[in-house]
């Protein structure tokens, strides 16, 4: 059985959307706006992820941002992205922008997935369904990096949920000079 990871980047208020600034909303750009020097040390944890997991899963709207941004690129993270197979969960799409993607209709078969595979499922970005699939108990691990800024408003990790989702922090650091790298495991059993 895989393990679903959900890595992503946060202020530290917990907005996730926009970070580029470039949806447009009101508290976007917030990510180059408190990043600093802390882009080499933050690039290489995300190599090594990258270069561990066996696969990346997405939403349509991450998979559209991420294959017009990345498709282009060359380097290791680069050149790692655009060839590890994925995982584009969309009811709307027939296929996913992105390379070596296939789409998937629903959280069921995201289940299914999880099931049948191994290794690390990293969700990138993908908030709307981080949340259902947070909602659906299919999350094994968070990885955040909290940036040292206050967004103020925008879409947040966590959404509204039906029940507790315990977890255990099982990591912690400063990476660079700004930014916190946490870990958390879920844990059902409590």
């Amino acid at each position: 059985m895989a393990k679903i990871i959900i890595s992503t980047n946060l202020s530290l208020d917990g907005v996730v959307q926009d970070p580029d600034g470039k949806e447009g909303t009101a508290a976007g750009g917030w990510f180059d706006a408190s990043m600093g020097d802390d882009r080499g040390p933050w690039g290489e944890i995300l190599l090594d992820e990258a270069l561990a997991a066996e696969a990346l899963l997405l939403g349509r709207r991450s998979d559209s941002w991420f294959a017009s941004r990345w498709l282009s690129r060359r380097g290791a993270f680069a050149d790692r992205l655009n060839s590890m197979p994925k995982y584009v969960v969309s009811s709307t799409v027939g296929h996913a922008e992105w390379s070596n993607a296939t789409v998937l209709r629903d959280v069921e078969q995201v289940a299914k997935v999880k099931q049948e595979a191994t290794g690390e499922i990293l969700l990138y970005a993908s908030y709307r369904l981080g949340h259902a699939l947070l909602e659906h108990d299919l999350v094994d691990e968070l990885r955040l990096f909290v940036l040292p800024i206050v967004a103020g408003a925008g879409e947040h990790l966590f959404g509204e949920t039906r029940s507790r989702k315990p977890l255990r922090l099982t990591e912690t650091r400063t990476v660079g000079a700004g930014l916190t790298y946490l870990t958390y495991q879920a844990a059902r059993d409590i």
